[in-house]
C-alpha cells in the first residue's frame, strides 16, 4: 500500500485497438544509418518483393557528395561489376557506388504480441502487426564481379581456338537415357538447398512505389492507424475479463519455430500432427505406417479423441483385413501417378495391390510368384506391395505384418460386417479384371483352419444372443415349476423345505403361539426371498427379474446419454443405443431386442419430452428424425432457460440468435451475458447459415 501511495496514478488513457492495417502492415528494422545514407531520399529508393516468400529488396541511395564518401573506392567497385562498358544492364550507370541494396529477413515466427501504436488527443491507438522483416546489407554485386573477373581470366588463358573447335567437332558423343527417378530420390531432391534455392530464384519480383513520409498518400494510410469506431461494439476483443485481456496483451511464452530443430519439409512433428483435422491426422498417419491396429492407432491420436469419430475417418482412407486397417491404395498411388520402377499407371498398381490385400483376407501366407503371376507387374513393383502390408519368411513366402485383432472384431461387429460387403465388391472386381480361377479365389483349407476365427456379423451376434436368453428363460421356467410343485407336496408338514433351505423349529411358548401357516406365506408373495406367482422370472440365486434388469439397464443408458447431450432425435438416439449394445459383451440382457416403443416410453420416463418441432412441409427427414426428445430438467442453474429455448423451438423451425437473446432477455429482466447465452445454445442448438437449428433437425442440402 505504501507504495501504491508513493507512485500514484497521474493520468488514464483510453486504448483504442484499430483493425483497417492488421493484415498489411509491417516492420522494417534497418541497421544504423550512415553518415552517407539517406532513407527519406524519395528520388533514388526503389521497392520490390517476392509476395509467397515475404521478402523485401529496397535500394538505397548513397549521397556520394558527402565528405565522408570515398570517391575512388566506389568508383573501383563501380569498375569490378560493370567493366568499362556502360549499358541498360549496368548495375551502377554512373560508373560510380551510389546505392546500396538491402534484402529482408524474418525475426521472428510468433508476432501476435507485438502491435504499432500512435497516440493522439489523449487516445492510445493500437495495430497488430503482420510481420517484422529485418533489412540487411546484400553483397550480389560482389558475386557479379567475380563472375566478370572469371570471364576476363577465361578470355586471357592462350590456346589455338581454331584448332580447339576443329577437334571438338570429331570428338565422339556418348548419348545415355536417364533412369525413372525413384519416389526416394525424387524426396531428397526435392529436400536439397540446391532445390529449394531454385524455386525461390522462380518467384518474380513484383515493383513497389514509394511514397515519402511527407506524401499525401502517406498521410492518407497513416490515417488507417487510428481506430475507426470508438463504441465498444466495434472492439469485441476488449470485452474480456482482466485475467483474459491481460493474456491476450502477454501471452504465455512459446518456444520460437527458429529454436526448434529444422525438420524436412515433408515431415510432421506429433504436436504438429495434433493441430490438423482427424481425417488430415489419419490419413498422413495410415500412409507412413500401412498397416495398424485400431488400438494402437488410438494411442498415437490425441487423448479425448472420440473414437466413434476415429472409425468414421479411417474406413475412408484404409480396408479392413484380418482385423486390422491397410491403407487403400488410391491413397498412396493418386490418381494422375506412375510407378516410379516401371511407369505403370497408378490405376494398374491399385488393382495389383488390392488383389495383394484381398488375398490376405483370405489367408495369412502369399506367394509371391503367384501375385506376380496374376497381376502381370513387374518384380519391383509386387515386393512393394508386398512389404507393405507382411514379412518374408524364408521357404514359406509372405505372411501378414500383424496378428489377427480379434478384440476389435467382437467390438465392432458392425464395422467388420461393412468392410465384407466391400471386400465381396472389390473380389467380384478383381474376378472380372484378372479372370481369377476357383483355386484363386477359394482359400486354403490349411488356411482356413490356421487363420482367425471366423467373423460373425451384426444380425448373427444379435440372433445367438436372442437364443440363448430364451433358452435361459426356459431353463428357469422349468426350475420354477419344479419347485412350485415341491412346495404344493409340502403344505401339510411342520418342519418346511423350500429351495433346499431348512427352516429351523422354535419352542413353542403356551403364552404366544407360533404361526405355522407356511401355505399363507406362499400364497402371499415371499418364501425365504422367492417369489412364487406363475408370471415370475427370478432366478434362484434372488436376482431381480428379466425384465426388470432389463429395465434397469436401459435406463442407465438413457439416463447417460441425455447428460451427455441434452436434444436428440429419436433417430440419433437409436444409432447410439445399437453403438452401445455392439460394445456390450455377448449374452447381455439388452440383446434380447429392445423396440422403438421400449426406448421412447423409457425417455419420457426419465423426465425428458417430446419437442413437436414444426419442420416445413417440404421437408426430407425422416419420420424417426422428426421426433426430437429433450431433457426438461438437468438440475443445474441453466434449467429454466433451456425450457424457454426449447419453448421458442416448438413453434419455430430455425430461429436467429438476437431472437433468442431478447426472449430470454424479457422473461428475466435482464440481459444474459454473451457466455451463458453460448452455454444454453452449445447444450442445446447447432448453428448454420447464420441461423439456429435444435439438434439433429437441420437439413442436408442436396446435390
Amino acid at each position: 500500500m505504501a507504495n501504491e501511495e508513493d507512485d500514484p496514478i497521474i493520468q488514464e488513457i483510453d486504448v483504442y485497438l484499430a483493425k483497417s492495417l492488421s493484415e498489411k502492415l509491417y516492420l522494417f528494422q534497418y541497421p544504423v544509418r550512415p553518415a552517407s545514407m539517406t532513407y527519406d531520399d524519395v528520388t533514388h529508393l526503389s521497392a520490390k518483393i517476392k509476395p509467397k516468400q515475404q521478402k523485401v529488396e529496397l535500394e538505397m541511395a548513397i549521397d556520394t557528395l558527402n565528405p565522408n564518401y570515398c570517391r575512388s573506392k566506389g568508383e573501383q567497385i563501380a569498375l569490378n561489376v560493370d567493366g568499362t562498358c556502360t549499358d541498360e544492364t549496368s548495375t551502377y550507370s554512373s560508373k560510380m557506388m551510389d546505392k546500396q541494396t538491402f534484402s529482408s529477413s524474418q525475426t521472428t515466427s510468433n508476432i501476435s504480441r507485438y502491435a504499432a501504436a500512435i497516440y493522439r488527443k489523449g487516445e492510445l491507438h493500437l495495430t497488430p502487426l503482420h510481420g517484422i522483416l529485418q533489412m540487411r546489407p546484400s553483397f550480389t554485386y560482389l558475386d557479379k564481379a567475380d563472375a566478370k573477373y572469371r570471364e576476363r581470366e577465361a578470355a586471357n588463358e592462350p590456346g589455338d581456338s581454331s584448332q580447339d573447335e576443329a577437334e571438338e567437332d570429331v570428338k565422339q558423343i556418348t548419348v545415355r537415357f536417364s533412369r525413372p527417378e525413384s519416389e526416394q530420390a525424387r524426396q531428397r531432391r526435392v529436400q536439397s538447398y540446391e532445390f529449394l534455392q531454385k524455386r525461390q530464384a522462380e518467384e518474380h519480383w513484383a515493383h513497389l512505389h514509394y511514397y515519402g513520409l511527407k506524401d499525401s498518400r502517406s498521410e492518407h494510410e497513416r490515417q488507417y492507424l487510428f481506430s475507426q469506431g470508438h463504441g465498444m461494439a466495434g472492439n469485441t476483443e476488449l470485452i474480456k475479463s482482466p485475467s483474459e485481456y491481460l493474456m491476450m496483451l502477454v501471452p504465455p511464452s512459446v518456444e520460437d519455430e527458429k529454436d526448434k530443430p529444422v525438420a524436412p519439409s515433408n515431415v510432421l512433428s506429433m504436436a504438429q500432427l495434433r493441430t490438423l483435422p482427424l481425417a488430415d491426422q489419419i490419413k498422413i498417419l495410415m500412409r507412413n505406417v500401412k498397416v495398424i491396429a485400431f488400438a494402437n492407432l488410438m494411442s498415437l491420436l490425441a487423448s479425448g479423441t472420440d473414437p466413434t469419430a476415429a472409425l468414421r475417418c479411417i474406413q475412408q482412407v484404409a480396408l479392413l483385413v484380418q482385423g486390422n486397417w491397410v491403407v487403400k491404395s488410391d491413397v498412396l498411388y493418386p490418381k494422375d501417378t506412375s510407378s516410379p520402377h516401371s511407369g505403370v499407371p497408378a490405376e494398374v498398381l491399385c488393382r495389383g495391390r488390392d488383389f495383394v490385400m484381398w488375398k490376405f483376407t483370405q489367408d495369412r501366407w502369399v506367394v509371391r510368384k503367384e501375385v506376380a503371376t496374376v497381376t502381370k507387374l513387374g518384380p519391383e513393383d509386387v515386393k512393394d506391395f508386398l512389404e507393405h502390408m507382411s514379412f518374408l519368411r524364408i521357404n514359406k513366402g509372405w505372411e501378414f505384418k500383424l496378428r489377427y485383432d480379434e478384440d476389435f472384431v467382437q467390438k465392432h461387429p458392425d464395422v467388420v460386417q461393412r468392410q465384407q460387403m466391400l471386400w465381396m465388391g472389390i473380389q467380384a472386381k478383381l474376378e472380372k479384371v484378372y479372370s481369377l480361377a476357383k483355386e484363386h479365389v477359394a482359400p486354403k483349407k490349411q488356411a482356413a483352419q490356421a487363420a482367425a476365427p471366423l467373423l460373425v456379423s451384426g444380425e448373427q451376434r444379435v440372433s445367438l444372443a436372442k437364443a440363448r436368453v430364451k433358452q435361459t428363460y426356459g431353463q428357469l421356467e422349468q426350475d420354477f415349476q419344479k419347485l412350485k410343485a415341491e412346495g404344493k407336496a409340502s403344505q401339510g408338514t411342520c418342519p418346511v423345505d423350500i429351495l433346499g433351505v431348512r427352516i429351523k423349529e422354535e419352542p413353542v411358548s403356551d403364552e404366544e403361539p407360533m404361526d405355522t401357516s407356511v401355505c399363507d406365506g406362499l400364497n402371499n408373495g415371499l418364501a425365504n426371498g422367492i417369489h412364487s406367482e406363475e408370471n415370475s422370472v427370478d432366478s434362484v440365486n434372488g436376482l431381480l427379474p428379466v425384465q426388470e434388469r432389463v429395465t434397469q439397464e436401459l435406463r442407465a443408458f438413457v439416463a447417460a446419454t441425455f447428460k451427455k447431450q441434452y436434444v436428440l432425435t429419436l433417430n440419433e438416439l437409436k444409432r447410439l443405443f445399437n453403438l452401445h449394445v455392439a460394445s456390450l459383451p455377448p449374452g447381455n440382457l439388452l440383446f434380447s431386442g429392445i423396440s422403438d416403443k421400449m426406448l421412447q416410453d423409457m425417455v419420457l420416463d426419465m423426465g425428458c419430452k417430446q419437442i413437436m418441432v414444426p419442420f416445413p412441409p417440404q421437408t426430407t427427414a425422416l419420420l424417426d428424425e422428426q421426433k426430437v426428445f429433450a431433457l426438461w430438467e438437468a438440475g443445474d442453474m441453466y434449467d429454466q432457460h433451456r425450457q424457454i429455448l426449447l419453448e421458442i423451438f416448438s413453434k419455430n423451425y430455425r430461429v436467429r440468435r438476437n431472437v433468442i437473446q431478447n426472449r430470454l432477455a424479457r422473461e428475466y429482466g435482464e440481459e444474459l451475458d454473451k457466455q451463458e447465452i453460448d452455454k444454453i445454445l452449445k447444450d442445446c442448438c447447432v448453428s448454420q447459415g447464420g441461423m439456429w437449428y435444435l439438434k439433429g433437425t437441420v437439413q442436408q442440402p442436396t446435390s
